[in-house]
C-alpha cells in the first residue's frame, strides 16, 4: 500500500476498521487532518469518533485493527499510549485523567518527573509548571492541589501536561462538555491561541455552535463510516443545520418534538427552602427558594454555575446534599418530610443526576440491573430477586425506549452517552414516580440522541407526572419547559411563562445580584 502522505497533512488514517465481539465499531475510517489546523469530528453518540482517537492514540494497539495510521509522513504502529506521546501526539479524554491530591505540578511531570540521578528536582519541577501554566493562562500555584480547583482548571492543566510532552497533535474528546460559559470560552481561545503556535488539535464536540466558531474542518462520522469532511472556511458558509444532516442522515428542521401540554392540579410545591453549604455552613447555597410543579407540567430551572439549581435539587430529594435545611415540601396538597433518599422515592420523587457515570448508573453491571435498581422490590419476593421478571421489565425498557443494544445483559459502561442516560430514565421511571427531577438530561449527548431524550419528557408529562428540567443550554429550556424559574446566588429571581420566555430575559434574571427577587 502507498504510504506517501500528502505535504501538508499532519496526519492521514487510512481504511481504519475495527471490530469488537458481535460489532463493528470502524469501517473502513479515512481521516486527514493538515498541519496547524484545528479539525473537528462530529458524529451521534456511538458513531465511533471516541474509538477512532483511541486507535489513532494507541490506546486501541496496533494489530487491534485494520488500516494505516501515516503521522508526519510516516507509518505509526502505536503499541500504546506512550508510543504516541513519543512522537507528539496527546490525547485528553472527556474524564480527566489527573490524580486529585497530588499538586498540579506533580500532576503535569506523573510519569515524566524532572529528576536527577533518581531525585526529582521540585524547583526545576515547580518553575517549569509555573512557565506552563501561565502559557495556559492559569493563575495557580504550581503546588495548589487538583481537588481544590474547578474542572475547567482541570482542563487546563491537561492541555499544560500535553505542552509538556512537546506536543505536535492535542485531541481533545468533549472539552468543554462540563464548562459553564466563561471557562468554555477560555477554552477555546486557548485552543486557538495554539493553532497560531503551530500545534494542531483534533476536537470531538457535540456543541455545534463551537465548532462552527472554532473548527477549521469538521469530519463527520455516522454508523462507523467517514460521511464527509467540510471546509468550514469554504465559499459556501457550513450551518448547524449542514453539520447536523450529515449527522443524522436527515435534516432537523425541528431541534425539539412539537407539544401541547395537558396542565392538571399542582403536584409538588417547596416554599421558603434554605440550604447551607456542607463544609461552609455560614454559607447559603439555596436562599428562600419557593416553586411549584403540576401534573402535566415540564418546569425548568435556569442559572449560571453556582446558582444553586443542583443544590436545590438534591436537597429536596431526600436531603442528599446540604446542611441546615430548612423549608416546606407539599406532595399534592400534603406535607411531607424527606430525610432521606428512601422516603423520597416512597413519596414518589425521582432525581435523575447529572453525573450519570459516578451516581447515576453501576457501569460494570448490566443494563438488566440497572434498570431494576431504583425499585428492585418490584421485582422481589421475600428479598430475592425473581431474575426473569427483572428480564421481562428491562426488555420492555429497551424497547420502549429505543436504547440501542442487542441485548438488557450488555454492561452499561460500554454504552454511548444517549444510550446511558435512557437507561438513567428508566431506572427512575421504573420507579413510577409523581415528579420526576431532570439535571441536565443531556448533557454529553448529540443532537439526534437529545430528540429523543426530549420525546421521552414529554411523554411523561403527558402520563400526568410533573417533570423539572434542570439545564445549562437556554435553548434546551426555551423549547421543552411550560414555564422556567431562573436562579442567582441561589435565589429565584424570576419565573417566566414559554409564552414570554426570551434568552434575553432568562439571562437577566440569572445574573440579578442577590439582594434583588422579582415576585
Amino acid at each position: 500500500m502507498d504510504t506517501t502522505a500528502t505535504p501538508d497533512n499532519i496526519l492521514e488514517m487510512r481504511d481504519i476498521t475495527k471490530r469488537f465481539p458481535g460489532v463493528l465499531a470502524l469501517s473502513h475510517v479515512n481521516l486527514s487532518v493538515r498541519r496547524g489546523e484545528i479539525h473537528a469530528i462530529c458524529g451521534e453518540n456511538g458513531a465511533g469518533k471516541s474509538t477512532l482517537m483511541k486507535v489513532l492514540s494507541g490506546v486501541y494497539p496496533h494489530g487491534t485493527y485494520e488500516g494505516d495510521i501515516v503521522f508526519e509522513g510516516q507509518t505509526a504502529e502505536f503499541r500504546g499510549i506512550r508510543d504516541s506521546e513519543h512522537v507528539g501526539i496527546v490525547i485528553i479524554h472527556q474524564e480527566l485523567a489527573l490524580s486529585p491530591f497530588l499538586s498540579i505540578a506533580e500532576n503535569i511531570y506523573l510519569g515524566n518527573e524532572r529528576a536527577a540521578r533518581g531525585v526529582i528536582d521540585w524547583n526545576r519541577t515547580n518553575a517549569e509548571a509555573a512557565k506552563l501554566l501561565a502559557r495556559v493562562g492559569l493563575n495557580e500555584l504550581p503546588d495548589t492541589k487538583i481537588k481544590d480547583i474547578g474542572v475547567g482548571k482541570q482542563q487546563l492543566v491537561e492541555i499544560a501536561k500535553a505542552l509538556s510532552k512537546e506536543v505536535k497533535l492535542l485531541i481533545l474528546d468533549e472539552p468543554t462538555a462540563a464548562l459553564n460559559d466563561e471557562d468554555s470560552a477560555h477554552l477555546l481561545g486557548l485552543i486557538s491561541g495554539l493553532r497560531d503556535h503551530g500545534i494542531t488539535s483534533i476536537i470531538i464536540s457535540h456543541k455545534l455552535n463551537e465548532i462552527e466558531a472554532i473548527a477549521d474542518t469538521t469530519t463527520i462520522i455516522r454508523d462507523g463510516q467517514t460521511i464527509e469532511s467540510l471546509d468550514m472556511h469554504g465559499t459556501e458558509k457550513v450551518s448547524e443545520e449542514r453539520i447536523i444532516r450529515g449527522m443524522v442522515g436527515r435534516s432537523l428542521d425541528q431541534r425539539f418534538p412539537d407539544h401541547t401540554p395537558t396542565i392538571g392540579a399542582e403536584v409538588l410545591r417547596i416554599e421558603d427552602w434554605t440550604v447551607h453549604h456542607p463544609l461552609d455552613q455560614a454559607r447559603k447555597v439555596v436562599d428562600n427558594a419557593s416553586l411549584n410543579v403540576r401534573r402535566g407540567e415540564i418546569v425548568g430551572l435556569a442559572g449560571l454555575m453556582g446558582a444553586g439549581r443542583t443544590e436545590l435539587a438534591m436537597s429536596v430529594f431526600g436531603r442528599s446534599y446540604g446542611a441546615h435545611i430548612s423549608g416546606r415540601v407539599f406532595k399534592d396538597g400534603q406535607e411531607i418530610h424527606l430525610h432521606s433518599v428512601g422516603q423520597a422515592i416512597d413519596a414518589g420523587l425521582a432525581y435523575a443526576t447529572e453525573d450519570r457515570k459516578h451516581y447515576g448508573l453501576n457501569l460494570i453491571t448490566t443494563i438488566r440491573e440497572n434498570i431494576s435498581g431504583a425499585a428492585i422490590e418490584k421485582v422481589s419476593r421475600r428479598g430475592v430477586i425473581d431474575r426473569n421478571a427483572e428480564l421481562k421489565v428491562a426488555e420492555r425498557f429497551r424497547k420502549d425506549m429505543n436504547i440501542r443494544t442487542p441485548s438488557v445483559e450488555a454492561l452499561v459502561g460500554k454504552l454511548s452517552g444517549g444510550n446511558q442516560q435512557k437507561v438513567v430514565l428508566s431506572k427512575w421511571i421504573y420507579s413510577d414516580p409523581d415528579v420526576l427531577i431532570l439535571d441536565e438530561p443531556t448533557r454529553g449527548i448529540d443532537v439526534g440522541a437529545k430528540y429523543e431524550i426530549y420525546t421521552i419528557i414529554n411523554r411523561l408529562a403527558d402520563e400526568g407526572k410533573g417533570v423539572i428540567v434542570i439545564s445549562s443550554e437556554l435553548p434546551e429550556l426555551l423549547g421543552i419547559c411550560d414555564r422556567i424559574y431562573a436562579l442567582s446566588q441561589g435565589r429565584i429571581t424570576g419565573e417566566v411563562a414559554r409564552a414570554e420566555a426570551t434568552q434575553e430575559r432568562l439571562m437577566h434574571y440569572m445574573t440579578m445580584e442577590k439582594d434583588v427577587t422579582v415576585r
